[in-house]
């Protein structure tokens, strides 16, 4: 057997493995050590292949397709520092629980090492960010080489799919010559993928839990990011039986369909209500159980530190649970759907009355707010109004998660809320929201600061490649806005310098570049009027020119008055 044929049959076991496991989609960056895999997966015609020439953006964009699918995507790079521009997108992958399966492109071993071009040390290269790493051998004529891989790469499968998912690393060496043979016919892989079974608390756990709720007097729910597929149902018909508040980060999905017997429980404010002191003494609780990772408020994490609730539930699907404040006292290893199924007791909660009631208060000054105002808060409660049902938002890290929490309030709308909030990074959002609109094939708008843009905005690369449906909100304000709020602003000699950063840039000419449809927003009335104009082409940029100092002071004057009214209601 020749060494073409060889190096056929090698690259179409790996890519059948994949096809019978039911992974169909791939971002390839072009790359000569990549070739062989490159020409399979293209031509296996089952298989969904994206191009983005910038393996940095790449990674973002795949992020984005298997956070919203919620399903492994493939990653395809040639060797040497391209491998290691996926490296951020990996991290993210990692603490956000994305199923990527990264395919690295190596030489052969003989050139490693040794000084050889576009050769670096690629074996374990993403260390524990990884679930799971395998360097293969190369392809040859040995009997057991073609079953190795395959296992293999089923076993990478398994890893990235099984709870809590993840990302993967296979390292693949190639030796020249690099070509196939186009001739040849793959049979379907017959290795049969194994797969994971639910992780469900046990009946001792479950136990625990029901007596901690029947005998709670003021108990929490505390609801995290949580994926767009979760069955909203299942989470409503178990806090409607115990009646406990919820507090909805904003990424948990459950702010949107809210059924109308639900409406009461739900608690979106609550990051400006904790800012209140006299309120949050009439509310501690003691007994909390949270759902998804720790939510994005401050507030509600230095409360919760504060008061040190004597049970604190966390329910997580992986054994390493998450419990950055260092509170958790029980660790109840499940998937949550599953626990909401096994727990329903009806047991009113004597503090629901006062979240509800502080809740109306914070909303109203939030919709006068939006009203009268015109910061960056202002104009992102009036994005919000106007994001069309049937559509998904995806938010940058920094200011605009942080108005998102604050200015998203419960809407009937059928709107997914999405962010890269496993490392809280500001780098590659363009991309990630670029994969998630290709995933979901349906309308999505992008709030975005200009500094994070700037970080990723050959991300927008792909547009050139693939049809999108995405409109960006860059909301301006010519640095990096969040350190505004930090003690670091006080000190002025170098505060610009190293963390205002004003770029002096506006993004008129990006919007050019890529034929993209561009409004330049200096008001209100003109920001209204760019996100009610119809869309002509399928990239938007509405750029909106925002004042750092007044977004501080209006943000402030807002939790101000907020307090204000709490401390009177509740200073008795």
């Amino acid at each position: 057997m020749d060494n073409r044929t060889n190096l056929t049959e090698y690259v179409h076991a790996i890519v059948q493995t994949f096809l019978r496991a039911g992974v169909q989609d791939i971002v390839i960056s072009p790359g000569s050590r990549s070739t062989p895999l490159a020409y399979a997966f293209s031509q296996t015609k089952e298989f969904n292949t994206y191009m983005q020439i910038d393996e940095r953006s790449a990674g973002f964009f795949a992020l984005g397709m298997a956070k919203a699918n919620r399903s492994p995507v493939l990653l395809l790079c040639t060797s040497g520092t391209a491998a290691a521009n996926y490296f951020p997108s990996i991290v993210e992958a990692s603490y956000a629980r994305i199923p990527l399966i990264v395919l690295t492109a190596d030489r052969p071993h003989e050139l490693r090492e040794v000084g050889a071009p576009q050769a670096i040390d690629q074996v374990q290269l993403y260390g524990k960010h990884v679930k799971w790493s395998v360097d293969f051998p190369l392809a040859d004529e040995h009997k057991e080489t073609i079953p190795f891989i395959v296992r293999h790469t089923a076993r990478a499968i398994t890893h990235a799919k099984a709870a809590p998912m993840g990302p993967v690393h296979i390292n693949i060496p190639f030796r020249e010559p690099l070509l196939l043979d186009f001739d040849f016919q793959p049979e379907p892989s017959t290795f049969i993928e194994s797969t994971s079974g639910t992780i469900v608390a046990s009946q001792p756990t479950i136990d625990f839990v029901k007596k901690s709720i029947t005998l709670a007097k003021k108990g929490l729910l505390i609801v995290g990011e949580l994926s767009a597929d979760t069955p909203k149902s299942d989470f409503w018909s178990f806090a409607k039986s115990i009646q406990w508040p919820v507090l909805a980060d904003s990424l948990s999905q459950l702010r949107t369909g809210v059924p109308e017997d639900c409406l009461h429980l739900l608690i979106d404010q609550y990051d400006a209500l904790l800012k209140s002191e006299h309120f949050k003494q009439t509310v501690i609780p003691d007994v909390v159980i949270r759902f998804g990772a720790q939510p994005v408020s401050k507030p509600l994490s230095l409360y919760l530190k504060e008061v040190q609730p004597e049970i604190y539930i966390a329910v997580d699907e992986d054994p390493m649970f998450r419990d950055s404040l260092g509170m958790v006292t029980h660790h109840v290893h499940s998937v949550a759907q599953v626990f909401w199924k096994e727990l329903s007791n009806i047991h009113e909660n004597e503090a629901l009355i006062n979240w509800t009631e502080a809740n109306k208060i914070a909303t109203t000054h939030v919709e006068e707010y939006i009203q009268e105002q015109h910061d960056e808060g202002a104009l992102a409660g009036v994005l919000f109004h106007y994001l069309p049902d049937g559509s998904d938002l995806i938010s940058g890290s920094s200011m605009p998660i942080r108005d998102v929490d604050t200015f998203f309030n419960q809407t009937s709308k059928d709107i997914a809320i999405y962010a890269n909030r496993g490392t809280n990074g500001i780098d590659g959002v363009v991309s990630t929201a670029l994969g998630i609109q290709q995933a979901r094939k349906r309308p999505a708008t992008l709030l975005i600061g200009d500094i994070s843009f700037l970080h990723d905005s050959n991300g927008l690369l792909v547009s050139r490649f693939h049809e999108t449906d995405l409109t960006i909100v860059v909301m301006n304000n010519d640095g990096g806005g969040i350190f505004s709020y930090l003690p670091q602003s006080s000190e002025e000699i170098y505060f610009e310098k190293l963390f205002g950063t004003p770029t002096g840039l506006s993004f008129d000419s990006i919007a050019t570049m890529y034929e993209a449809e561009y409004f330049a927003v200096e008001s209100k009335d003109d920001f209204i009027k760019a996100l009610t104009t119809a869309k002509q082409r399928d990239l938007r940029i509405i750029e909106v020119k925002t004042d750092r100092q007044q977004n501080v002071l209006a943000h402030r004057q807002l939790w101000n008055g907020i307090i204000e009214e709490l401390d009177r209601k509740w200073n008795n």
